[in-house]
């Protein structure tokens, strides 16, 4: 089964949310004022807009919690799934329960991740969960509860979830679970959620970056060696380095440009300026 993500529904005008909260922060008028103003235009959604970019940048995260969606997510494993209870704080799980759930004739949905088919074992797995339905199968009928006989299952079961999650919860997950070092089947979920805020909601979602974002902190703070490892360490710096800069920029032991230094720059320049467009 393929991992499916499909965004139920979300706060409504979420953008307007989002600035009621930040502006009930930072304005002597009454939320009720700022909504009047917002009705009869004298607030339009361009200054609702970069308010909110403004307010972003300050690190500002509480009004963030008011802003929430709802997800269907099918077709991931219990390996998954372990992982994603971890995030705790701003969201709501409901999961498919494999006390109330028995599946039927011992078959049950699992995921076989690419690595085991390229090792050529796909085939070996499937087999071998084949047995394992066969014996799941046989508890059921000699009567063992479906809460006993999943102690049976494998973590690449299939199960499936319904949340609520405020934008700030999924902010974080998004942070640590788009990030190159997360498990893969992680990063594709958290791709597909995206992908949904993207389609509702652009002006949010184009925040929901892997923490080395430019939106977010713009900086990896992995270890170097993951860092020098990872596909798009390339275009950003590790927090080491920036350390490293600053620490001899307040020592005074970065070298002033040299004169030549200054030939290459207008140089470069002359030669771009006459490019033909």
């Amino acid at each position: 089964m393929s991992i499916q993500v499909t965004l139920i529904s979300h706060s409504e005008d979420p953008m307007r949310s989002l600035y009621m909260a930040y502006r009930t922060c930072y304005s002597q008028l009454t939320p009720q004022q700022v909504l009047k103003r917002i009705g009869d235009d004298r607030i339009t959604d361009a200054e609702m807009k970069h308010f909110i970019e403004e307010r972003l940048k300050t690190g500002h995260a509480s009004p963030l919690e008011q802003v929430s969606f709802e997800f269907a997510i099918s077709g991931v494993s219990r390996a998954f799934s372990h992982q994603f209870v971890r995030h705790r704080v701003g969201i709501s799980f409901e999961q498919q329960s494999q006390r109330y759930v028995t599946y039927k004739d011992g078959e049950f949905p699992y995921t076989v991740p690419e690595t085991v088919r390229k090792a050529g074992l796909a085939d070996e797995m499937a087999g071998h969960f084949r047995e394992v339905g066969e014996l799941y199968e046989k508890m059921v009928a000699a009567g063992v509860p479906a809460e006993d006989a999943r102690f049976l299952l494998p973590n690449a079961t299939n199960t499936n979830f319904k949340i609520t999650v405020n934008f700030q919860a999924l902010l974080h997950i998004c942070d640590l679970r788009l990030c190159t070092r997360a498990q893969w089947e992680f990063r594709k979920v958290a791709a597909l959620m995206r992908s949904e805020v993207m389609k509702a909601v652009p002006e949010l979602g184009k925040y929901l970056q892997p923490k080395c974002g430019e939106l977010r902190m713009g900086y990896c703070d992995e270890s170097e060696k993951d860092w020098e490892a990872c596909p798009i360490g390339r275009v950003r710096p590790h927090k080491d380095a920036l350390f490293r800069l600053y620490d001899s920029y307040r020592k005074g032991e970065l070298a002033p440009l040299r004169a030549e230094d200054w030939d290459t720059i207008e140089e470069k320049e002359s030669a771009e300026a006459a490019e033909p467009y």
